[in-house]
Order: structure tokens, then C-alpha cells, then sequence
């Protein structure tokens, strides 16, 4: 049995490649989504410096990730075999605009001045990862892959902010609704059925990009977390 044709039929069996890579790639997944940034929000003790750096960073980031969104819109368009791919993405590329006026509002609310930040390192390298991936030869599957680890990250990230039993400031929850909400939830779950959708049609070779990319993701993940809590 070939590798390709024993992941279809894992990934057949009621779940899908990237069911299979969370299982297999689980403490680097928790290590994003459970991060001890994402911890201290939960339990109160968020120093508000990191917040606030947080904030302006991921400022730049959104807006710097507006081209790779576009791209995977793109390639929807040139390689998708579902046409309701492209309404999803599209849903993604509108929010964009209301998640930019949003950080604007919240950093002039916080006292962060938007047009004076630098972005700082672990954001340049996240960045420039996207925009590696805009280039025409990289696969749609490999791109709506990343997509959707980038949306999920934030989506489990915050949300876990918002269960019970958490001690989240009052004046941060705002904040973790933004991402941490059903609707949100339910929008990373439909960009997890189309990467699944892609994935269990791949070649062997889209496969090892989709999975190394889904773990480059994890790891700038852990970078910004850790940058917005003054680490290197």
C-alpha cells in the first residue's frame, strides 16, 4: 500500500487529513492554541503591556495578510472543483475590513499609536512566510491548508478564553469574542472541510507541502505569542 493511498484510507475512516495530523502533530497544535500568553488571558494574570503589544502587531499582520487572502481567493477561482469554495473565502476576504477598522478602534481605546509601530521580527517572518505562499506554484490545496490553521489558531485559542471557568478581564473580552465566537467557529469549520475536501485528492508530494505548512504555521504562531510576551 502506498503512503498516499494509507492516509485516504485513514482519512476516509469518518475524519480527514488534518484530523490525522492534529493527532500526530498534537503537543506542537496545544503549544499554539494553549500558549502561556493565551493561558494568562484565561486566568487573569495577562501582563497589559503584552496586550498592548499584541494589538499593534497583529495590526500589521491582518493587513499584511490581506494579499495572501487574496491569492487563495485566486486560486479558488483558477483550481477549485467546488464553486462554493469561492463564498467562504470570500466571506474571509470581506471580514478583513471590519477586522482592521476594529484593531483601530481598540488600539486608539488602549492608547496604542498605530502609525509608529515597527513590526518586529517574529512578525517579519510570519509575513514573509505568507507571502511565499501568494506565488502561482504554490497549490491551492496547500494554500487553503494554511488558510485554515491560521483562522483555527486564533478561533480555539480565544474561545478556550471564553469557557467556562475562565477568570478573562472583563475588558478583554471583547476581544476574545472577536475570534472566539460560534460564528467564527463555524467559519473555521467550513475552511477545515474545504482543505479536507483538497487534501483527500492530493498527490503525495501537495501532501508533504500541506503538512509541512500546516506546522510552519504552528511554529509562527508560537513566534507571535511569544513576541507579544516580550520574548524572543
Amino acid at each position: 500500500m502506498t503512503e498516499k493511498s494509507e492516509a485516504v484510507e485513514k482519512s476516509s475512516n469518518n475524519t480527514g487529513m488534518i484530523e490525522e495530523w492534529l493527532r500526530k502533530h498534537r503537543l506542537v497544535y496545544t503549544g499554539a492554541t494553549r500558549h502561556p500568553f493565551i493561558l494568562s488571558v484565561r486566568d487573569g494574570s495577562v501582563d497589559l503591556s503584552s496586550f498592548k503589544r499584541w494589538l499593534g502587531q497583529d495590526y500589521l499582520f491582518v493587513k499584511a495578510c490581506v494579499p495572501f487572502v487574496a491569492s487563495v481567493l485566486l486560486k479558488a477561482c483558477k483550481e477549485s472543483d467546488d464553486s462554493s469554495d469561492m463564498e467562504v473565502i470570500l466571506g474571509g476576504v470581506a471580514s478583513i475590513n471590519d477586522e482592521i477598522a476594529w484593531f483601530m478602534k481598540e488600539a486608539s481605546k488602549w492608547g496604542v499609536p498605530l502609525t509608529s509601530i515597527v513590526p518586529q521580527k517574529a512578525n517579519l517572518d510570519y509575513c514573509r512566510f505568507l507571502e511565499s505562499l501568494t506565488r502561482s506554484d504554490v497549490e491551492y490545496t496547500v494554500a487553503i491548508t494554511a488558510f485554515w490553521a491560521i483562522e483555527a489558531v486564533y478561533q480555539e485559542s480565544f474561545a478556550h478564553c471564553l469557557e467556562d471557568g475562565s477568570k478573562t478581564p472583563e475588558e478583554l473580552k471583547e476581544t476574545c469574542q472577536r475570534w472566539g465566537n460560534e460564528g467564527f467557529s463555524q467559519y473555521c469549520h467550513c475552511l477545515r472541510n474545504i482543505a479536507n475536501r483538497c487534501l483527500q485528492k492530493a498527490t503525495d508530494d501537495v501532501l508533504s507541502k500541506a503538512e509541512e505548512v500546516v506546522l510552519r504555521v504552528l511554529e509562527h504562531e508560537v513566534g507571535f505569542w511569544n513576541m507579544s510576551r516580550g520574548e524572543s
